[in-house]
């Protein structure tokens, strides 16, 4: 099956997901400490595949974005998801990333956030990028706070307490928060 090649930085590349990626996601998806903050780990890979097809193809094609594979350059890797999704319960699209715990650490979450946010923006002309994120997750709240993510409110989603964050479209590129010269 053909990769479609959607977003590079400088260590990272983002492209569709296929199915030759799914037992990438499904050690993904049934790591506890992957799954720690986002309610929905444990899924069979049968699970998976009707996951994959029935949403994330679904997403390419109906909104031209979605959750797409993260593979590290260095040894063409998948090492998780990043990308925008559209929440119809919400009427929202939807930041989001997930990486195998050894790569944690790394400024991966900002970099390819960046990078989608950008994409977003500039692209797809989004007017606004919301950031759902459990309010335990102290990792998250920091890459949404570089990448200036406004709080919102605290609300529940899912069953969850979350943090909603929010990013409207910039009127220049983006920049990062202690970044700017």
């Amino acid at each position: 099956m053909q990769m479609k090649s959607i977003l590079e930085t400088d260590r990272l590349l983002l492209r569709e997901f296929v199915t030759e990626d799914l037992e990438a996601m499904y050690r993904l998806a049934n790591d506890p400490d992957v799954t720690r903050y986002t309610g929905d780990g444990g899924k069979p890979l049968e699970e998976l595949r009707k996951v994959l097809e029935e949403r994330v193809f679904r997403d390419y094609q109906k909104y031209g974005y979605g959750r797409w594979a993260t593979v590290l350059k260095e040894n063409s890797q998948v090492i998780g998801f990043a990308g925008l999704k559209y929440l119809d319960d919400v009427g929202e699209t939807d930041l989001g990333y997930r990486f195998f715990k050894e790569y944690w650490g790394r400024g991966l979450a900002t970099e390819v956030s960046s990078a989608v946010v950008r994409y977003g923006f500039q692209q797809l002309r989004l007017k606004k990028i919301i950031g759902i994120v459990n309010v335990e997750n102290k990792a998250s709240v920091r890459v949404l706070d570089k990448l200036g993510f406004s709080l919102q409110k605290f609300t529940t989603y899912h069953d969850s307490p979350v943090a909603w964050y929010v990013r409207e479209r910039a009127t220049c590129p983006l920049r990062l928060r202690g970044t700017e010269s």
